[in-house]
């Protein structure tokens, strides 16, 4: 197997190429398929003692070293050391040289122990041959023909949009294997992607994959986070039980959550998601645990701040190495990079206990693959045996109908604990509860909460004054259903009115039953 040396095109290639393959890479303009093609060439002659050519119809050396400096590579000291060499010439010389196999062409190469051979690009040749009335598909037969008397590997750049058909199926079929990219532009970012269609003689990961353009390296492909692979026979499982940094909710739950399990963590914005995680990482750091908390919604300093006011020192957490936290932008997300990225730390610091916050900026960014891309990350902690929250800010301020309407969490998660606003009379109060625990006998009941010093705290383990002190205006019991849609609610004057058998104003009517 020859090795790309393009960062991740190698792992979704399951090692490269067989050797001698011929390799066409097409997309459109501005898609990287140059800068591929420079990275292979380059890789091979640094990493894999492997020298090599570059054939150019259109770009002269001196724009190919401007190129390459900015991925800070020395082209010209391969060069110089006679481990590249840059070609400059046209379509018609270049034929006719593979129609000589002895031509100055192939000597040259052999001269210089030639390896690998990228021609940029196949589209001035088919263009020549249509402007000379020439037949290409025989140009095609003839260039084919000529690579392998070579024996080289070789790469062939060629234009291709999906509006016409640049690249004819024909020169697909000589080929032994194709790499499309595209580039694409969405909420005013450019994306680009990479897909493997065939490559003859060895196994590959389908599917897009993610690609950048990124300086001081050039191509880095991220493999799609759902094309892991998934150990469902033999994924580890295990009889201990994890708090969640609250007795009373541990309690609810059981006795806490089992290691390697998925938490689902859903409520509006205020309800105490983020306060909940950070009492669960700290109890799992107190047990051993290392500790990771991705976050998209809140800078890592003012996650930071705002612990502090409870009582957790983040920051010293993070220095001792106890906790790590990952800050990316949601404006610049991209899922396999992103993964990537995770895994690695993950996988580098022996880290087991992860929370997200919040999923519903994936769900955001890329709806399209919001579901299968928290299967696969599911999937992976799992066979770590890792324990995990994924916390949702729901969009309904009062009850939970639903979860997602796009994200169905029941066969993704293990447990599911519900936040959440009930409204009695003019006062807002939090309730939590907790529909599933698997392999559990959870408490199918509602209680309140506040979040005070600590995390959350159910209401009843709470002290003090203020928004600890019971609410007085209805007992909490007399709130019908935290899963409700609609809670009935009512005018404080009605409640005021029944509560001392008064006579109630002309202007309000007392709902029935089967209104209420």
């Amino acid at each position: 197997m020859v090795k790309t040396g393009i960062a991740g095109l190698d792992e979704v290639l399951l090692g490269g190429v067989p050797r001698h393959n011929n390799l066409v890479v097409e997309g459109p303009p501005g898609s990287g398929k140059t800068t591929l093609g420079l990275g292979f060439i380059y890789a091979g002659a640094t990493e894999f003692d492997e020298p090599g050519a570059i054939v150019s119809f259109e770009l002269d050396a001196a724009k190919l070293l401007r190129d390459a400096s900015g991925f800070n590579w020395d082209l010209q000291g391969q060069i110089d050391a006679g481990r590249i060499k840059v070609i400059q010439t046209s379509p018609a010389v270049l034929l006719s040289e593979f129609r000589n196999p002895d031509g100055a062409f192939a000597a040259s190469l052999r001269a210089m122990g030639a390896k690998r051979l990228l021609i940029d690009g196949l589209t001035p040749m088919r263009l020549y041959a249509e402007v000379h009335d020439l037949p290409f598909r025989e140009d095609v037969h003839v260039l084919i023909e000529g690579l392998n008397r070579l024996g080289v590997t070789t790469m062939v750049t060629a234009e291709r949009d999906d509006s016409i058909d640049s690249v004819p199926a024909h020169e697909r079929f000589v080929f032994d294997t194709i790499v499309s990219l595209t580039r694409g532009e969405n909420k005013r970012r450019v994306q680009r992607r990479l897909t493997v269609l065939k490559s003859r003689g060895q196994d590959f990961i389908g599917g897009s994959h993610t690609m950048r353009i990124e300086a001081g390296r050039g191509i880095h492909v991220y493999r799609r986070a759902q094309s892991r692979p998934v150990y469902s026979n033999d994924q580890p499982t295990s009889d201990v039980r994890l708090s969640i940094g609250s007795a009373a909710i541990d309690t609810m739950m059981d006795g806490g959550i089992y290691q390697g399990s998925v938490t689902m963590v859903s409520g509006i914005s205020g309800t105490g998601k983020t306060v909940l995680s950070v009492q669960f990482l700290s109890s799992a750091i107190t047990a051993g645990h290392k500790t990771l908390l991705v976050s998209l919604d809140e800078h890592p300093r003012q996650l930071m701040r705002n612990a502090g006011s409870l009582g957790f020192d983040l920051a010293g957490m993070v220095e001792r190495g106890e906790l790590f936290i990952h800050y990316e932008s949601p404006l610049e997300l991209e899922l396999d990079v992103h993964f990537d990225r995770i895994i690695k730390l993950v996988e580098e610091q022996g880290i087991d206990c992860v929370v997200f916050d919040s999923c519903a900026v994936y769900e955001m960014t890329s709806p399209d693959e919001v579901a299968d891309y928290l299967y696969a990350m599911a999937t992976f902690f799992k066979n770590r045996l890792a324990t995990v929250f994924f916390n949702y800010e729901s969009p309904e301020l009062l009850g939970l109908s639903q979860i997602s309407q796009e994200l169905k969490g029941s066969h993704l998660v293990d447990n599911i604990i519900l936040l959440n606003y009930v409204e009695i009379s003019t006062i807002l109060r939090r309730a939590i509860a907790i529909p599933k625990v698997r392999g559990s006998h959870n408490l199918q009941i509602t209680r309140e909460y506040v979040i005070a010093v600590g995390g959350l705290q159910l209401l009843d383990e709470a002290s003090g004054d203020g928004e600890s002190a019971v609410v007085p205006q209805l007992p909490f019991s007399s709130y019908y259903g935290l899963l409700s849609r609609s809670p009935s609610r009512q005018s404080p004057l009605i409640e005021d009115a029944v509560a001392h058998g008064t006579k109630m104003p002309d202007s309000i009517q007392l709902p029935s039953q089967t209104e209420s």
